[in-house]
């Protein structure tokens, strides 16, 4: 077993099973031998590949998107530019690059990266020391510089840690990680305490009478990412942008995964070796935000929110200056955009201080 699963399997003879929420944040973020404390997992030969590695064209809309954001802000100089989870750096690398078009964009930018992998810090300088701008790490988001910001989160809350349940006789249990009756050396899935009727409130509405047998996620993460928005924008204006997979509306039904190389793995086999996501409860995301007093438009499909933000025409400008690309960039637009790729299943939502215009890629009413 690896050895955050040999720490979770000691704990668990010592104190008794886990909740799913702490499995996870001990999987991923152990600062020793979690996840993303050990590994690079970005890339054609890792574990996943993300957006913005498939194209520059994602980046690049991002970063004509931050241009709107800015303006929208007034043109602060400075005004901070934050992106929660950067992977390699690639997208910020592309969206700064794009916002250069815009005078005095640049100048007035300084970046700050949210990220927890010693790793990617260094390869995410590597990646924008050729960028010239300033450049700063956080380990939260709450430690991001004041000011006026854009904040950035692409593939981010999928990876925070979620609470599950199941019903069981008409009763919400906690689903928890124990050790497996028939093999001690093994950690298995099991059911723990009733929910209190304040974790109840946090299950979707529509599915709190969900029949017995039925598993659902409560996203903790989620809500402290939005009160940590709606803290900051309280005493500064800002905007933030979400880009991540799961549905539009609430779903019932156990959405983790683990994915080692490219493939799906056991989530509880050698935990701290394999990355752990679960699909984004974009409906709860929209409420939570809304009730911070924040502004929220969409969730639309990350298909729509391309289009409507010009991907077509950056294509064929791509295609017309590299004629010797055209398979590749019309692959690259076709895993962006189409409804069995990364179009449908992926979803986009901005999070604004109140009063702020519409922000592009939104139809008037998303």
């Amino acid at each position: 077993m690896s050895p955050v699963g040999q720490r979770i399997r000691d704990r668990i003879e010592a104190e008794g099973p886990v909740s799913v929420a702490s499995f996870m944040t001990e999987a991923l973020f152990d600062p020793r031998d979690g996840f993303y404390a050990t590994k690079n997992p970005i890339g054609a030969g890792e574990d996943f590949i993300t957006a913005p590695v498939i194209s520059q064209m994602f980046g690049e809309l991002i970063g004509l998107w931050c241009v709107q954001a800015w303006m929208d802000l007034g043109q602060p100089k400075p005004f901070r530019l934050a992106e929660l989870g950067p992977g390699t750096g690639a997208m910020m690398a592309d969206a700064l690059r794009a916002g250069r078009a815009a005078p005095g964009f640049g100048e007035a930018v300084e970046v700050t990266l949210v990220e927890a992998s010693a790793a990617l810090k260094m390869v995410q300088a590597r990646t924008l020391t050729p960028s010239g701008v300033m450049t700063g790490w956080a380990d939260r988001l709450e430690q991001v510089p004041g000011g006026p910001a854009v904040i950035l989160g692409n593939e981010f809350l999928d990876c925070l840690p979620v609470r599950q349940a199941v019903k069981q006789d008409g009763v919400w249990r906690e689903r928890m990680v124990g050790l497996d009756p028939e093999d001690g050396s093994k950690l298995a899935f099991g059911t723990g305490p009733q929910l209190t009727p304040a974790d109840v409130e946090l299950i979707a509405a529509e599915l709190r009478d969900a029949p017995d047998g039925s598993l659902v996620e409560l996203r903790p993460g989620d809500r402290q990412v939005v009160d940590a928005l709606a803290a900051r924008f309280a005493k500064h204006p800002g905007r933030a942008l979400f880009i991540d997979y799961g549905p539009a509306e609430p779903e019932a039904g156990d959405t983790l995964q683990a994915i080692r190389s490219h493939e799906k793995v056991d989530p509880l086999d050698d935990p701290g070796t394999a990355d752990l996501t679960t699909r984004v409860d974009f409906a709860s995301l929209v409420r939570a935000a809304k009730d911070a007093g924040l502004d929220v438009q969409g969730p639309v499909t990350q298909a729509d929110f391309l289009i409507r933000m010009g991907i077509e025409v950056r294509a064929t400008a791509l295609l017309r200056a590299n004629p010797g690309r055209k398979a590749e960039i019309a692959r690259q637009l076709w895993r962006l955009t189409d409804a069995d790729q990364m179009g449908q299943l992926f979803k986009v939502i901005a999070i604004s201080s109140p009063g702020l215009p519409q922000p592009p890629g939104f139809d008037a009413h998303g």
